[in-house]
């Protein structure tokens, strides 16, 4: 499989000694920057930026003709856009501060490290990305509009913050840069995770992996692979997943529950863009875009120690958090009618109707599976339903048995912010039993939409002893 040119822009070498430039493409080319173009001769440095479009200039400040020195300030002045690098061989610091003066991104001086040519170019790759990005989002912030919607047609929605997240995603989907996917269980990180594949235009392909509960040997050789004879059983060459996905997009779920010995590799994989098969000293060059995706927060992890901030900083160069499902109930209706479809397709039954109540039970309920348990509800209630209307028994029963779990949850809230905020405040008078009554019913009732069925099971009552304390309210 031929590797992917990166930068998608080619990098733009000019000096005037061919001993560098070869030298130069060689280095970058090894470290898996392959997408380089050489100019020896100053005068032509202007003409290549009008004909085509360059991610970078690196630039020699002594060469006969035009001087970088001179060039750096029309490169800067026609093409802001674009970050440019000097090298010289004199290692004056007047000199530096003046190109820094003239709008360099930075100064290096012959002979160049080549680990530090490296990092130069790769660090004014990211800046251009990241600024590139900016720019995008704020275009798409200011249009209100998707570009590319149908990137997004697994996920069904209609709520506004969802809207924002695609818009960002679509701004971020072309860099190399390392994505961050958090969210509760069952919100669609990998749906999302997919859409920046389909919108990074990767000609690879999307390999997801779980990593939760893997230790760091079968981590390694999951991603990596090994050789020949690296240890007991390898009786062959084996390519990790990494190799697959070459190109492309590599997944990693569930990444808050990867050892600490395995975040030290994925850090330099995402640092060097190279890794080790087991069994191997010759390193491979990957130009694979890495997603990672956890339902923890790995941010109160790394200040515990439980996750390295290294490489929690590396990850979140792009984040992306989506909601969870309580927190988008605009949805429950389109999701409902997508679930039914899909439940009534794969049972072999018609798609029967909802009641108009289905959706106000559903806004009552806390969700802690989130989409997920939202599709399980609607595949056990189809696979039960006869004809006519669709039950809500199936609905009801499943949200009463959950709500032991949701009172946990609450508790357990409590403990970690402050248990008053949970409390009822009293003011310095108390309410009479009958008005304290009136008031839970009248707030039962606003959160069921006026569904007083709905309404009694929230307050733990059957409809009867909720309709008789309406009756003696209004007497």
């Amino acid at each position: 499989m031929n590797q992917a040119q990166y930068p998608s822009l080619p990098v733009l070498l000019v000096d005037d000694e061919e001993q560098f430039l070869l030298s130069a493409s060689v280095t970058l080319s090894s470290a898996g920057i392959n997408n380089t173009v050489g100019c020896q001769d100053s005068r032509e440095v202007m003409r290549l930026l009008a004909e085509q479009n360059f991610e970078l200039v690196v630039l020699d400040i002594l060469m006969p003709y035009v001087p970088g020195n001179e060039l750096l300030p029309k490169i800067v002045r026609d093409y802001p856009d674009i970050p440019v690098i000097m090298i010289t061989a004199v290692n004056e610091l007047e000199t530096a501060v003046e190109c820094m003066k003239s709008g360099a991104f930075d100064y290096l001086v012959k002979p160049v490290d080549d680990e530090r040519l490296v990092t130069c170019i790769r660090r004014a790759i990211e800046f251009r990305e990241m600024r590139d990005e900016n720019t995008l989002l704020k275009q798409y912030l200011l249009s209100d509009k998707l570009e590319h919607p149908e990137a997004f047609s697994a996920i069904v929605t209609q709520n506004s913050t969802m809207r924002s997240i695609f818009q960002y995603v679509e701004a971020i989907a072309g860099t190399s840069l390392p994505v961050l996917i958090t969210g509760e269980t069952g919100v669609g990180k990998e749906l999302i995770a997919k859409a920046i594949h389909r919108l990074s235009r990767r000609t690879g392909e999307f390999v997801p992996v779980n990593v939760a509960g893997v230790d760091d040997t079968l981590f390694s050789d999951t991603l990596f692979g090994h050789k020949k004879g690296a240890f007991t059983g390898a009786h062959r060459d084996r390519k990790g997943l990494i190799e697959k996905a070459s190109g492309g997009t590599l997944f990693l779920d569930e990444i808050g529950d990867l050892s600490i010995e395995s975040q030290v590799k994925l850090l330099r994989l995402l640092q060097e863009g190279k890794y080790y098969p087991i069994g191997s000293d010759v390193p491979k060059l990957t130009d694979v875009r890495i997603v990672v995706a956890t339902n923890k927060d790995i941010e109160a992890m790394q200040q515990t120690g439980r996750f390295r901030k290294d490489l929690y900083y590396r990850l979140q160069a792009h984040h992306v958090h989506l909601p969870p499902l309580r927190e988008r109930l605009d949805d429950i209706p389109l999701l409902v009618e997508h679930f039914l479809q899909k439940a009534a397709k794969i049972l072999g039954k018609k798609k029967p109707t909802p009641p108009r109540e289905l959706f106000t039970l559903l806004g009552t309920y806390h969700f802690p599976g989130n989409i997920r348990e939202l599709e399980g509800m609607i595949f056990d209630a189809v696979s039960r339903h006869k004809f006519g209307v669709l039950s809500m028994e199936p609905f009801r029963a499943k949200i009463t048995a959950r709500a032991p779990a949701q009172k946990t949850i609450q508790i357990n809230e409590q403990e970690l912010l402050k248990e008053e905020s949970k409390k009822i405040i009293f003011t310095d008078q108390l309410p009479t039993l009958k008005d304290a009554e009136q008031m839970l019913i009248t707030e039962a009732l606003k959160r069921s939409n006026g569904n007083q069925t709905i309404a009694a099971q929230m307050l733990g009552l059957s409809r009867k002893a909720l309709n008789n304390r309406l009756r003696r309210a209004n007497r």
